[in-house]
Formats: structure tokens, C-alpha cells, sequence
């Protein structure tokens, strides 16, 4: 098996030559595109930023894969993403790897990660009528994990849980220039708004992160409800680790602008037309794709 990546299609920049390496990295790994939501708010913050990411297209999705396995998957891409780059922190962008797997990792390797859980904590606080909903994978929902976080930051609300891989693959559908089923996600939305208890749901907590892709389209079908994600969280610790990584010769100087984002995938990319504009709106200005067939 070829060990080495290889370079499917660039994008081009206009001030930017591949292959840089100056200023700092981050690795994010998720089984889809689905983090590339997470990577959109931590560019927001982080513009210079360079991201390094992985899609484990082959074993998409991971809510499906038995613990055991997922542990093992994760230590091989981990180290493999390790041997080829040298970024300053992990960021796990998937709620059932983060609730799983992430201690397991940080004994492991000797780099900081950052995981990912349901925002039900700021959705508790953000809603006026203490009754919320979670929108998540079925492997998140019946966690004993997400049951601890309504315990301990939502127990004097009212929340209404729905699981859906349905709107994962939409996800990734979008992503890959094919049409959204709207009236799928009507569908799975329905039990938020389908009976008069119910109808006073306010707020509720995107708890996977290939969500917020779909965000206009829940929108569209909920629009008096507040979406909140783990974005911004996620984007927040971040940034709070990256200023205590950075050495007094990086701060003096500045991170160099106009890196070359890379991304990974497991199977070969089927992404057409559309996934290159969709990168550029979630802020990678420019980019390397890549089919990596060693894990």
C-alpha cells in the first residue's frame, strides 16, 4: 500500500505559494465533512491559521462503528496525521469520538485536544421558555455521557431529544452538489413542533457538527428557533490553548498570512464542482486535497 498522499486537486491563491510551512497548525479530525463547520468559527477567530484536516470518509459515520474499533481507528489516523504534519493541537469535530475515545488519545500522544460535546449548557441559559431540543446522532442521544450534561446544565428544563444519521448523509449531500431533501427535514424536525406541550421549544442545541452545514434549511423549516452549535466554544479553546503554545518568537514576529489549508480524505474524493466554492465560503481560501489510502 502507498504510504504517501496523494494530490488530487489545489486551489489556487493569488499571494500564496503550496508547500509554506510557516505559522502554526491545527489538525481536526472527523469521519466527514461535518467538521468543517467547527473549522469555519475557529477560522473566524483564527484567519492565519492553517488547517490540517481529516475526513474518514471510509468509516463514515462513526456513531455506527463499536467502541473498540473506533478507539483503534483513531489512534492509527492520530499518528499517522502526526508522522506527516506537526500541528499544535488535535481538535476531535465529532461528539461520539470526543465522548469515547478523547482520554484515550491524551494518554496516548503528546499534543492537546480539544473535543467536542452538545451545547446544552448555553442553550439552558439562552432559552426563555426552559423547554429545549437536542438534534444529534441516535449514537449521542442514548449516551449515557449526553444524559450527565442535561443533568447537570439543563435538569430544570424540558428537553426534547431527536436522533437522525438522515440529516448527516444531507450533509454530506450538500457538500457534494446534490439537492437537500427538504421535506426530510420537516420530517425529522416534526416531533419539535408537533403537539401543543411541545410548542414552546425556543432553543435548540445542533449536537452533531455536520448540523450547522444544514442550518438555512432548519432554519427554514423552525424559523422562531434559536440553532445554537459548539462552534464558537470549540473556537474559543482553541484560540486559548494556540496563545499559551506560541513561543516568544512567534509573537514577536506574527503569524505568516496565506497558508495552505490540506485536507485528507480516506476513500478517493467524490466531491465535483461545488465542494471548492463551498471551501472558500467557510473560509479556506485556499487549499490541497488529498486521498490518503495508508489508513
Amino acid at each position: 500500500m502507498n504510504n504517501k498522499p496523494r494530490v488530487l486537486k489545489i486551489s489556487p491563491a493569488d499571494s500564496v505559494e503550496a508547500g509554506d510551512n510557516a505559522g502554526d497548525s491545527i489538525l481536526v479530525i472527523d469521519s466527514g465533512v461535518g467538521g468543517l463547520s467547527v473549522c469555519q468559527s475557529i477560522l473566524v477567530q483564527q484567519p492565519k491559521l492553517q488547517i490540517i484536516y481529516f475526513a474518514d470518509s471510509a468509516c463514515f459515520p462513526y456513531g455506527l462503528l463499536p467502541e473498540e474499533q473506533l478507539s483503534e481507528r483513531l489512534k492509527l489516523i492520530v499518528g499517522k496525521m502526526l508522522s506527516l504534519h506537526q500541528p499544535k493541537l488535535v481538535v476531535l469535530a465529532c461528539n461520539t469520538v470526543s465522548t469515547l475515545v478523547l482520554p484515550e488519545l491524551r494518554s496516548l500522544f503528546d499534543i492537546p485536544f480539544v473535543g467536542v460535546v452538545p451545547a446544552i449548557k448555553p442553550a439552558a441559559l439562552a432559552s426563555q421558555t426552559k423547554r429545549i431540543g437536542l438534534l444529534a446522532t441516535p449514537a449521542t442521544i442514548i449516551r449515557p455521557y449526553t444524559d450527565q450534561l442535561i443533568q447537570d446544565h439543563a435538569r430544570y428544563c424540558d428537553v426534547v431529544k431527536i436522533g437522525s444519521n438522515e440529516l448527516v448523509v444531507q450533509a454530506e449531500n450538500l457538500l457534494n452538489d446534490e439537492l437537500v431533501d427538504k421535506s426530510l427535514i420537516d420530517t425529522v424536525l416534526a416531533p419539535f413542533k408537533g403537539s401543543s406541550a411541545l410548542q414552546n421549544i425556543d432553543t435548540i442545541v445542533l449536537g452533531c457538527t455536520h448540523f450547522p452545514l444544514l442550518k438555512q434549511y432548519l432554519q427554514a423549516s423552525l424559523p422562531d428557533v434559536n440553532w445554537i452549535d459548539s462552534g464558537e466554544a470549540i473556537a474559543n479553546r482553541v484560540t486559548h490553548l494556540l496563545q499559551g503554545l506560541r513561543d516568544d518568537d512567534w509573537k514577536a514576529a506574527g503569524a505568516k498570512t496565506g497558508k495552505v489549508h490540506q485536507l485528507y480524505f480516506s476513500t478517493p474524493i467524490q466531491h465535483k464542482h461545488e465542494f471548492p466554492h463551498v471551501l472558500r465560503r467557510l473560509g479556506f481560501s485556499a487549499f490541497e486535497l488529498h486521498y490518503l489510502d495508508a489508513v
